[in-house]
Formats: structure tokens, C-alpha cells, sequence
């Protein structure tokens, strides 16, 4: 009982520190990297996540390579040195006897290695030596890869009998076109992938120069600027930093389209929508209130209220933004009954549309501020959470009071400002409408 009161008291302290106040440390290192620190002082546990932009969206022709050079960094580790080569399981039992994870995972823009460990200096010094080996010397063993792709091919045979992954994909596609963030990984484009072209990409992307490091827990910053400079000593140092290329930009809709894609199911799955916005737009946030009260909020949402409660025409209906580095999705999803799919359609797009024309009403407005400001603490009520704002500010080079100010910034937020931030980003008449699995 006692541990637990002390828990709880420990666990208190470190809340109410989080949410009185942020203060976010920045510096960039001699070899390039650039570092971003949370001191979280309260318990003995640290978080260090490093990023590169080698999302998918640099894939090129071998959709997917980016998702399996994440998936295969922790497979196994070269020899170097004096250092033995280590398998998976090998790797496993290092880290479960360190007490540490690492992980590394691939989005759409970025590529990702993330560590925990507990603070006591000859565990953390150990757990960062072995991290910094897993990012700058991963084996790539090519018997694994071949056994991982043959999984990867099955799970993608069995979504492809799924309506919404058949909704998804043609969705997306209509979307975005040729840009890479509409591209999909296939059993075609997985089996041109092999170990050499991971090590290629890893190769390409993976440089100090190219870091951005973010750190959350109970270190100071001289603390955090030693574990980042042993996290990545074993990155090659180039004289100048490459340039990546540009990618092209995401292109608008020019007219509207209407798609049905014939597939047997109970139910038929709609999206409605349009390139919207990326994250560092400055109608982020109006957009991020307003789409609370239009489709974001859940049954306080007007969607939720004229397409469910009062036609019945779908249990759930949703709206948002997908902002990612460049334009990402506005989409409004639903399921209906087949032969309910077209009415459907016509309530949420007049919904729209009549949002965009007059945004949301004093009240509604009022209701959405209420609870996104006073729920905002808890996306801080932990070193996950945390990391996650702190890698988003990072990432999108935004400003480091973000967080100390988000509230008074969503609280100045008028209604006029939400119906000209929609009336901006978003063209009812131009949206791409997918009805998968209706009677036609």
C-alpha cells in the first residue's frame, strides 16, 4: 500500500508539472543533428526518438521499401569492431535484459528509431551504445526478408477481400494520383524489394546532418546532448549535408467525381472529400475546431446529428484532416445500408457545404473550445504523449511554446475564423465522392 500511495504521489507531481508549463530546449549539434528536450524530472525514465524524412512518400517505384527498412532494422546487427554480429533473438534478449526498448517504424513522411530505458547510468549507457548500432548498422539478413515479404503478401491477399481496404485504396488513389501518398503497396511492388536496396535507402537517408532528435525524461541538457552524440557515432559525418530532392506537390482537384466501385457487402462504404492542408499551415488549428464541431467530435458532431439521429441513415459518421509534411487528406467517412447510400451522400455533402457557407454557430463553437481546451492536459499526461507533441513540433518546425500556448490560441478562435479558414481549404463542388458496394 505504501509503494502505491508513493506511486500515485510520484505520478501526481509529475502531471501537475506537465501541465503547468513546457519549456522545450533546442540546439543543434556540431556533426548537424538537431535536438529537442523535455526535462521530465519526476521519474527515472528516459525517451529518445530519432527521425529522417524517409517516409514513404521517398518509396519511388519500390512501394513499401521505406515500411520494410523499418521493419527489418531490428532483425539483427553487423559485426564492427570488436562488436560480435547479433541476430534477432539475440538482439531480443539484449534489450529485455537492458529492460529497454527500441523500435523503428515508417509513416508517410518520415522513418523513425525510438528508445526507452530507465535513467541508471550503466543501463542507459548501455541501451543507447546498443540503439546506436541498431541505426547505423543493421544486417538486413536477406532469409528473414524473404520469410517477412511472404507474410507481408498474405496480409495484404486477406485485406484485399475487405471492403474498406478496397474503398481505401481506390479512394486515395483518386485522391492523389501519381503524388506518393497515393501510391499502394502491392504483391508486385514487395516482391522487386530485396535487403541491398534497404541498405541503399539506409544508407541515403541515414546521416547525423539529417537528425532530428527529441528527447523526453529525466536528463538535463548536457546529460541529453552526451546520449545523442553516443546515439549517433556511428552515422557517417560528411563534409557538406546532402540535399534531398524535392518531391512534387500534392495537386488540388480540379472538378468533381463520383466513383462506385461494385464489391458484395452489407454494407456500403462511402467517402466524400479532397486535398486539404498540411500540418504547418496556419489554418491548422481553426480548421482542427471547426472539424471538431462538423464531423470530428462524435455524436455532438453535426454530421453525427443529421445523417444518424435524425435520418438514421448510419451508425457512424466522421470527418478530418490528415496533415502530414505536405497536403494530406479532408475526408468524411460513413457506412449505410446499400440501398440508403445515395441519400447519404446528398445529407453529408449538403452538410458540408452548408459549413463551409456559414461555419459553426456561437454555441457550437463554444461546446468544441470547452472540450478541447479542457481536455488538452491529457495529451501530456504521459512521456508517450509528450514525445509525440514534442516530435510533431520538431518535425513541422514549429514554434517551441506550441504547446504553453495552444490553449489561449484555440480560445481566441471566432467563429468567423473557422467559416473563412473552411471557406479557404475546402470546395464542396470539387470533392471526389466513392461509393463503394451501393445498388446501382
Amino acid at each position: 500500500m505504501k509503494r502505491f500511495i508513493y506511486l500515485v504521489l510520484i505520478l501526481c507531481v509529475w502531471q501537475s508539472e506537465a501541465i503547468a508549463g513546457l519549456p522545450i530546449q533546442h540546439w543543434t549539434l556540431a556533426n548537424g543533428a538537431k535536438v529537442y528536450l523535455v526535462e521530465v524530472p519526476g521519474l527515472p525514465m528516459v525517451d529518445m526518438q530519432v527521425e529522417f524524412d524517409a517516409g514513404s512518400r521517398r518509396d519511388g517505384p519500390l512501394r513499401g521499401l521505406s515500411s520494410a527498412t523499418a521493419s527489418m532494422m531490428g532483425k539483427g546487427l553487423k559485426a564492427v569492431g570488436s562488436q560480435a554480429a547479433m541476430d534477432e533473438n539475440t538482439l531480443g534478449e539484449a534489450w529485455a535484459d537492458l529492460g529497454a526498448i527500441a523500435n523503428a517504424s515508417s509513416s508517410s513522411d518520415r522513418m523513425s528509431l525510438s528508445l526507452r530505458s530507465l535513467t541508471r547510468p550503466e543501463l542507459l549507457d548501455a541501451a543507447v551504445d546498443l540503439a546506436s548500432r541498431l541505426l547505423a548498422h543493421p544486417s538486413f539478413p536477406d532469409a528473414i526478408w524473404q520469410n517477412e515479404r511472404e507474410r507481408w503478401v498474405a496480409s495484404i491477399k486477406e485485406a484485399n477481400t475487405k471492403p474498406a481496404t478496397v474503398a481505401n485504396r481506390a479512394y486515395n488513389q483518386a485522391l492523389f494520383g501519381d503524388h506518393p501518398y497515393g501510391a499502394e503497396v502491392d504483391e508486385g511492388s514487395l516482391r522487386r524489394i530485396d535487403t541491398r536496396q534497404m541498405a541503399q535507402l539506409h544508407a541515403r537517408h541515414f546521416k547525423p546532418c539529417l537528425a532530428k532528435v527529441s528527447i523526453v525524461g529525466a536528463l538535463n541538457r548536457a546529460q541529453a546532448q552526451e546520449k545523442v552524440t553516443q546515439l549517433l557515432a556511428h552515422l557517417p559525418v560528411e563534409a557538406s549535408c546532402p540535399v534531398l530532392p524535392a518531391l512534387p506537390e500534392v495537386q488540388p482537384l480540379k472538378a468533381a467525381q463520383t466513383l462506385n466501385v461494385p464489391f458484395e457487402s452489407a454494407q456500403a462504404h462511402v467517402f466524400i472529400g479532397q486535398v486539404g492542408i498540411a500540418r504547418q499551415h496556419p489554418d491548422y488549428l481553426a480548421l482542427t475546431v471547426g472539424n471538431y464541431v462538423l464531423g470530428g467530435g462524435g455524436f455532438v458532431s453535426r454530421l453525427t446529428e443529421q445523417v444518424r439521429e435524425k435520418r438514421g441513415l448510419s451508425y457512424s459518421v466522421y470527418s478530418y484532416f490528415g496533415t502530414w509534411q505536405q497536403a494530406g487528406p479532408f475526408t468524411v467517412g460513413l457506412q449505410t445500408r446499400p440501398d440508403q447510400a445515395q441519400q447519404a451522400v446528398k445529407v453529408a455533402t449538403d452538410v458540408v457545404a452548408e459549413f463551409v457557407k456559414s461555419g459553426p454557430t456561437d454555441n457550437e463553437l463554444k461546446a468544441a473550445k470547452d472540450f478541447l481546451i479542457g481536455g488538452f492536459a491529457l495529451r501530456l499526461d504521459s512521456n508517450r504523449k509528450l514525445m509525440d507533441n514534442l516530435s510533431n513540433i520538431a518535425w513541422y518546425d514549429l514554434p517551441l511554446d506550441y504547446l504553453d500556448t495552444w490553449t489561449a490560441q484555440v480560445d481566441k478562435l471566432t467563429a468567423n475564423d473557422i467559416q473563412q479558414a473552411f471557406a479557404r481549404n475546402l470546395q464542396p463542388n470539387r470533392m471526389v465522392t466513392l461509393i463503394l458496394g451501393a445498388q446501382q
